[in-house]
């Protein structure tokens, strides 16, 4: 149940998000270069993710592998990261009080959805802890 909560906040914010509510700010360039990165990003993860390996839900799903090559060598979550980076850009786009609450939820809801596939990914043995010490949970050197 938890994790079908965490998909409808996260679906729900990302609507939120990308209603048209306002005029686009001087930041538009800024705002697309986010957006663009945020969709190569997903591109990318997508690209090394076959079909039925993917979950949109945090539940690891039955006969799954660990994807540990590709972007998944540099970061854990690329797919969380597509999100966030792209509802970053749309952010920008139409900076204001809005906006900003809606997307601070949204990083709220991803941290939690990410920390608890994590939690559960921790049960499935060694080579996800090992695979966990050598690469970042959304940007790589950093976080």
């Amino acid at each position: 149940m938890k994790s079908k909560i965490l998909v409808f906040i996260q679906f729900g914010a990302i609507l939120l998000l990308a209603l048209p509510l306002g005029t686009p700010t001087k930041n538009f360039a800024l705002g697309m270069v986010f957006i663009v990165i945020g969709l190569v990003v997903g591109i990318l993860a997508l690209r090394k993710n076959r079909l039925g390996n993917f979950n949109i839900r945090p539940d690891i799903k039955e006969d799954c592998t660990l994807i540990t090559d590709g972007i998944y060598a540099y970061i854990r979550h690329p797919m969380y990261a597509s999100v966030l980076t792209g509802m970053l850009g749309v952010t920008i786009l139409y900076l204001n009080t809005y906006t900003l609450f809606v997307y601070g939820i949204l990083v709220i809801n991803m941290l939690v959805k990410m920390f608890y596939e994590e939690r559960l990914w921790q049960c499935e043995g060694e080579a996800y802890k090992e695979y966990a010490k050598n690469t970042a949970r959304l940007i790589p050197k950093l976080f």
